[in-house]
């Protein structure tokens, strides 16, 4: 018995334990949140990321829109710059993000980036598909060769290389 009682203290102990470093409410280790000041609870957490969330409703329509159209633009351009969309792909991307930044006025939201990326996506799968298919015509012309995969792989290339930077410039989580 004496033993189940010291158990039940060390534990009600290691509740009691810690309080939130903003509102001073005694929390528990596993509903604490660690951040840079210390230990938070869930709520004042949750309030904090609320003021982050500064964006608008047509903010995630601009964000859509430019960045569909500015992929768009921009897998036209890998049509013609072949091997150099290994080099200018990043900063494309790194553009966009700049263009959606500029019209929505740096307001920012979980939600808007991966809005973003998804128009990104979007926009550059039209010359893929097309690209795609004059690949197939040509297989099934007996036409083939495989200088003609280069403009479906700078087509991929530049999605692969362009969606990211712009999804970490947007978002501004860094890679570990």
């Amino acid at each position: 018995m004496n033993k189940r009682t010291n158990t039940t203290q060390s534990q009600e102990e290691q509740i009691i334990t810690l309080r939130c470093s903003r509102c001073g409410r005694p929390i528990t280790p596993k509903e604490a949140v660690q951040t840079p000041t210390g230990y938070r609870c869930p709520d004042c957490v949750q309030q904090q990321q609320k003021i982050f969330n500064t964006s608008r409703p047509l903010d995630f329509v601009w964000g859509f829109l430019i960045g569909a159209v500015l992929s768009l633009i921009g897998s036209v351009i890998t049509s013609f710059i072949g091997f150099f969309t290994l080099l200018l792909a990043p900063a494309a991307g790194v553009g966009i993000a700049e263009a959606v930044r500029f019209v929505i006025k740096k307001r920012r939201s979980k939600r808007l980036f991966r809005i973003v990326t998804f128009g990104m996506i979007l926009g550059g799968l039209p010359l893929i598909a097309i690209n795609l298919f004059n690949l197939i015509v040509r297989l099934q012309v007996a036409a083939f060769n495989l200088f003609a995969l280069l403009p479906l792989a700078y087509q991929v290339l530049y999605l692969v290389m362009a969606v990211p930077s712009a999804y970490y410039r947007l978002s501004g989580e860094r890679r570990r």
